[in-house]
Order: structure tokens, then C-alpha cells, then sequence
């Protein structure tokens, strides 16, 4: 079982930074793919993006494009989002997933962290 916890949600201003991470336990981390998603109120979660096990490949959806990234320590079990140029349309609560080894769909959920951006 891999359990995900994320941390370094909180209230920002408008063209803001801020950093997520997600520590994983277990010893699947280095051979799964991971993710970020958000979910608004009112809204249904969406893909943020993803990076994979082999070469650190990297995705992101076309609103985060240029603004956020992506990262992973294997050594430390912890993938983060570093959000750069943050607007008030980013606010959600941000969750990280993994998938089971080798990849495949997001099978494992952390509990989410909020972040808010303020106008």
C-alpha cells in the first residue's frame, strides 16, 4: 500500500510562488508514474500534469504550461510542484497520485492541500 501526503498548500497573492510536495511511502516511488490534479469548488478535479519513472518525462495541462513544475527526488520519496506567475483561477485544493509500478492509471491519492490565490 502506498500512502501520499502533501504539504506547502496556502494563501497567495496574485503572480505568487509557491512549492508543493508529496512524500511517499512504500518502495514503489522510483518505478511509478506520479501526478498532480486540482479540484475547484464546484468543479470536477482536473489533470494538473505528470512525470514518469523513466527519464523523468514531464506533462502538463495547457493551463499550467510555462507556469508550473514538476519534479521528483527518488533518494527522498517526494515529488513536488513548484507554481510560478499563480492566478486567482489556480485556487483548489491539489492532490497528488501515483500510479502502481510501471505506471498506468493513478491508483493511489493523497489528501489534498489547499491553495489559494488571491487578486
Amino acid at each position: 500500500q502506498v500512502q501520499l501526503v502533501e504539504s506547502g498548500g496556502g494563501l497567495v497573492q496574485a503572480g505568487g510562488s509557491l512549492r508543493l510536495s508529496c512524500a511517499a511511502s512504500g518502495r514503489t516511488f522510483s518505478s511509478s508514474v506520479m501526478g498532480w490534479f486540482r479540484q475547484a469548488p464546484g468543479k470536477e478535479r482536473e489533470f494538473v500534469g505528470r512525470i514518469g519513472w523513466i527519464g523523468n518525462r514531464t506533462s502538463y495541462a495547457d493551463s499550467v504550461k510555462g507556469r508550473f513544475t514538476i519534479s521528483r527526488d527518488n533518494a527522498k520519496n517526494t515529488l513536488y510542484l513548484q507554481m510560478n506567475s499563480l492566478k486567482p483561477e489556480d485556487t483548489a485544493v491539489y492532490y497528488c497520485a501515483s500510479s502502481a509500478v510501471g505506471g498506468g492509471v493513478f491508483k493511489y491519492w493523497g489528501q489534498g492541500t489547499q491553495v489559494t490565490v488571491s487578486s
